[in-house]
């Protein structure tokens, strides 16, 4: 299984996947980042896009890794990764189901004052403008389809602890 954390950035996903993590039996963190910036070291660079999740290699190699890696190691895969865009969650989630592989997929939400607060007092990467261009799309994103797709956990107010024992509770 794939316990999928989504949400913008400053939401806690990273935070909250690894605490989800140590409470989930067999489980493990497979940030998907991690494929987009095996992308990113390509020599030469492929064609700019400004985020690497355009790059069309990216999501199949996301349902690859993912698949390989839970065939490898059975288990549950918690996944904090961003996914804005309707027709990467499809292509994704539509792969991941063609190998028979089940998605719980969660939101992070919090409000947009809250999210910057936390972009602009991040003191492990900083403010980040790249991080704060990403709320005005979140918000459109939640309003369009994103939060009809997945259990939307709102952390505005709760702590990542708070946050990772509900998805837990959840997911039993």
């Amino acid at each position: 299984m794939i316990v999928w954390l989504n949400g913008t950035h400053g939401a806690g996903k990273t935070t909250t996947s690894a605490l989800v993590q140590r409470l989930l039996p067999d489980s493990r963190v497979f940030d998907a980042e991690k494929v987009g910036e095996t992308l990113m070291d390509i020599k030469p660079g492929l064609p700019w896009t400004g985020n690497f999740q355009h790059w069309p290699p990216w999501r199949p190699l996301v349902v690859e890794t993912a698949r390989h890696v839970l065939d490898y190691t059975g288990g549950t895969l918690v996944m904090p990764m961003t996914v804005l865009v309707e027709e990467y969650w499809r292509e994704i989630s539509g792969g991941l189901a063609q190998h028979g592989i089940p998605v719980r997929h969660f939101v992070l939400h919090a409000d947009q004052d809250t999210l910057r607060r936390r972009i602009e007092g991040d003191t492990d990467l900083g403010p980040s403008t790249f991080r704060l261009e990403y709320l005005e799309p979140y918000a459109e994103a939640a309003r369009t389809w994103l939060h009809e797709e997945a259990e939307v956990v709102d952390t505005t107010h709760l702590t990542p602890a708070e946050a990772a024992l509900r998805i837990v509770e959840a997911v039993k």
